[in-house]
């Protein structure tokens, strides 16, 4: 029987049998939101920057639905598939370093961003088209920004920190959208891309006439 639209349980139902429900429901839920989840990160990984919900739906062998009902809450969505991809690259962006000398650590650092790089390519070309319409996505952009700053900072001298230009001339060398133009603008290969990008890092370290 209902009451005000909501179905009530049945009399003599035991609170213990209640909460099994409840945290039956809550379990589905949650299961459909992780499928969801990584549906969504499976086509912006293959290509498709901006999925429909439809194909969600049939990726996450979801009800189409459902995926509404958790697209109402986009920004936790876009949140959670923000850790996963963070998850998947902190091992490579913050192992140790080999080097001992600054320009070691610079070039060590390139090639981890060349691995990091390639790996978030679809997502962050993805977030890129959403982030104007996105207060979370918007936030984590100029995040991702300060991070890959903070990183170059974090182990040059502190006379490069004085020297703007030069510093600015390896922001913009390491940084994704010079990746993101070999590898997506330029359409080339992974080592045609990796290649040019090394050569550039080499290129700005040259200019720099500091011990």
């Amino acid at each position: 029987m209902k009451t005000g639209g909501r179905s009530k349980a049945p009399v003599g139902t035991s609170p213990a049998a209640l909460t099994k429900a409840t945290d039956g429901r809550f379990e589905r839920s949650r299961s459909s939101r992780a499928k969801i989840v990584a549906a969504m990160l499976a086509l912006v990984a293959d290509g498709d920057v901006q999925p429909s919900a439809a194909k969600v739906a049939e990726m996450a062998k979801v009800g189409l639905r459902t995926v509404f009902r958790h697209f109402d809450d986009m920004e936790s969505l876009y949140r959670e598939m923000s850790e996963l991809i963070e998850a998947k690259v902190h091992p490579t962006m913050f192992k140790p370093y080999r080097g001992e000398h600054w320009r070691d650590r610079v070039r060590e650092l390139a090639a981890r961003r060349v691995e990091v790089f390639e790996t978030i390519l679809p997502y962050r070309i993805s977030a890129s088209l959403k982030r104007f319409q996105s207060a979370f996505l918007m936030q984590d952009y100029r995040r991702m920004l300060r991070l890959e700053r903070e990183s170059i900072e974090a182990i040059v001298p502190e006379a490069l920190l004085a020297d703007t230009v030069q510093l600015n001339v390896l922001h913009v060398t390491l940084n994704f959208q010079c990746w993101r133009l070999l590898r997506h603008d330029q359409e080339l290969s992974v080592a045609d891309a990796r290649a040019v990008f090394l050569r550039l890092v080499d290129a700005a370290l040259a200019q720099i006439a500091l011990e």
